[in-house]
């Protein structure tokens, strides 16, 4: 008798990376995911050990060459930043879906100048559904946003639509991650003893790549204003917590308002009257957000605090969150809310 749950065989490509070994846990425990491969070149023939549904899944890793493109519903990228886009062209002539982690596809392209492989799309879906969701619906390829990215554009969304950022103002984005959002390549910066009793700022002077698919999308949704972004490395695991000042066009009376209006039936979106903090989040698929009001301000500002988990809502979870609507699965399958 044939199963009323839909089975889907999903491949994961850069399985070694912090996302990818996310994202092999995630499709472990998801009730419709059966994961077919997980590759990882540099330690193909190895077996990653993850943990689902509370207990540990031993995962072989094989080569990318080795993967069966055609052999599977979707396969998720989770690639280097300008090598992604290559395999994105495999999965599309093999027929199959495909969920891009990196800034390949993304709006503007994480910056890059290099055109992209025949065969894909240079405007793909940008899989942030709060915002985005209809295009992601049924798409065959989607560009899976960066982490930075997804707790900024969550938190000035509803502004920007609103109609409530001064145009032509600054919008002032602080924002602090967790190490693992550099990547799990060994890098001596990254080390525990030059990370640990520390905090520093990178990527200074507008020169982060999320800013590309920031501004586009801000863009989209009506705000005409500069972004000046700065980046931060907290001596953590994992997290992003964002603190962004915002010059507003009129004053408003609740700082909350906006937000209570625009994401009413968003299952992963939480408001807080307080503020949002990294263990709110760690582990879960969720947007937290908090509105301050700040006193002393010669014109209307409003402080606006975000909290994501890097690697879930920032990266895997999101991906799958994008692949469950792509599939024409529940959106909160499978994730951890």
């Amino acid at each position: 008798m044939p199963s009323a749950t839909p089975s889907f065989r999903v491949g994961v490509l850069g399985a070694s990376g912090y996302s990818g070994r996310e994202l092999c846990a995630l499709v472990a425990g998801h009730p419709h995911f059966e994961l077919a491969f997980a590759t990882a070149n540099t330690q193909r023939g190895s077996t990653l050990r993850v943990r689902a549904s509370g207990r540990m899944h031993d995962v072989p890793l094989i080569g990318q060459e080795e993967a069966d493109l055609a052999g599977v519903d979707l396969v998720f990228a989770a690639l280097p930043h300008g090598a992604s886009a290559e395999w994105v062209a495999k999965v599309i002539a093999a027929g199959t879906r495909v969920v891009d982690l990196s800034s390949d596809l993304r709006p503007g392209h994480g910056g890059s100048t290099h055109a992209l492989p025949a065969g894909v799309p240079a405007d793909a879906p940008y899989g942030l559904p709060e915002l985005f969701r209809d295009p992601v619906k049924g798409a065959r390829v989607v560009a899976n946003p960066g982490c930075y990215a997804t707790s900024i554009l969550v938190a000035l969304a509803p502004l920007a639509k609103a109609g409530l950022i001064a145009p032509g103002a600054t919008v002032n984005i602080a924002s602090a991650s967790g190490v693992s959002g550099a990547g799990a390549s060994p890098k001596l910066e990254l080390l525990f003893a030059e990370v640990a009793e520390d905090f520093r700022a990178y990527g200074v002077g507008n020169s982060h790549r999320h800013l590309f698919e920031m501004r586009a999308s801000l863009a989209q949704l009506g705000a005409d204003c500069d972004l000046l972004f700065t980046p931060h490395l907290l001596p953590v695991d994992r997290g992003i917590l964002s603190t962004i000042t915002v010059p507003l066009s009129r004053s408003i009376d609740e700082p909350l308002a906006p937000f209570r209006d625009a994401y009413v039936h968003e299952p992963f979106v939480e408001l807080t009257t307080g503020l949002p903090a990294l263990a709110d989040v760690q582990h879960r698929n969720v947007v937290r957000l908090g509105a301050v009001l700040p006193t002393g301000m010669r014109r209307p500002t409003l402080l606006v605090f975000s909290a994501i988990d890097n690697l879930v809502k920032g990266a895997a979870g999101q991906a799958v969150q994008n692949a469950n609507l792509m599939l024409g699965l529940d959106e909160t399958a499978g994730l951890p809310q």
